[in-house]
């Protein structure tokens, strides 16, 4: 209920100031504020009708974190490196920079030594897969994109491009629809929209490993092309393949 007592780091973490883990640190170097007051004791419980602060430097701090919009190719790994590919993360190179790019926690001139430190996938995308792939050193980012906490109406939607081969009629297009279950879970709902016989779009809420590909398989499709465009309101839109920026002020999860 929402007048009982809950941990600062929970709070700080639901009014999306930071994460929880980042909380626990702002909390015990005192900067962070309980109705004007300092609290740096770890496990401090509050009310939701109090008020809840970072202080400047702390707020300053959470500025200062990248997060990447990323148009990954075929054959490079989301995460950790594998065995002749390479990681998202090591192509995140100043040649790669989109030049269009908005200016970033650092300005518009080179980037500092070590700015990628911190940066990690919020979320995956397939080695055989393409498109958007968010990389960020920011708690409240990888929350919003990956936390488990989350009902299905808080999640960022996620919109691909697939092409498939094979048949679409009106019962498997429903089936993709609702119906259909992954490791003995059904899925919820997801929209499915026809563009060309070979071609679909698919926007979802929720990310199972390989959902889509297990998705078409289940009805009979096999899976040509997978492209992911959109998460929230962040659009690909003509970020070239290989290339990255900054997420713009204006864009949000």
């Amino acid at each position: 209920m929402d007048d009982q007592p809950l941990r600062l780091s929970k709070r700080l973490s639901e009014l999306g100031l930071c994460s929880r883990r980042e909380a626990d640190t702002f909390i015990a170097a005192g900067r962070v504020r309980v109705d004007g007051v300092v609290v740096d004791v770890l496990g401090t419980k509050v009310l939701r009708a109090q008020t809840v602060e970072l202080d400047a430097a702390a707020r300053r701090a959470q500025e200062a974190k990248a997060t990447v919009i990323y148009n990954k190719p075929l054959g490079v790994v989301s995460g950790q490196a594998e065995d002749g590919y390479t990681a998202a993360i090591d192509l995140l190179t100043a040649d790669c920079r989109d030049p269009r790019c908005s200016a970033g926690p650092w300005g518009r001139g080179p980037l500092p030594n070590g700015w990628r430190r911190g940066l990690a996938p919020a979320g995956r995308l397939d080695i055989d897969s393409t498109g958007l792939l968010v990389l960020t050193a920011d708690g409240r980012v990888a929350r919003r994109l990956i936390g488990s906490h989350q009902v299905a109406d808080e999640r960022a939607e996620k919109e691909y491009i697939v092409r498939v081969r094979g048949e679409l009629d009106r019962r498997r297009h429903d089936l993709l629809r609702h119906g259909l279950e992954l490791d003995g879970r059904l899925l919820e709902r997801a929209r499915i929209d026809i563009l060309e016989p070979s071609r679909l779009r698919f926007v979802l809420r929720e990310g199972r490993k390989r959902q889509i590909r297990r998705m078409c398989v289940a009805v009979g499709l096999d899976v040509l092309a997978l492209r992911r465009i959109r998460i929230g309101n962040v659009r690909l839109a003509d970020l070239a393949p290989g290339m990255w920026r900054f997420l713009r002020s204006d864009e949000q999860f």
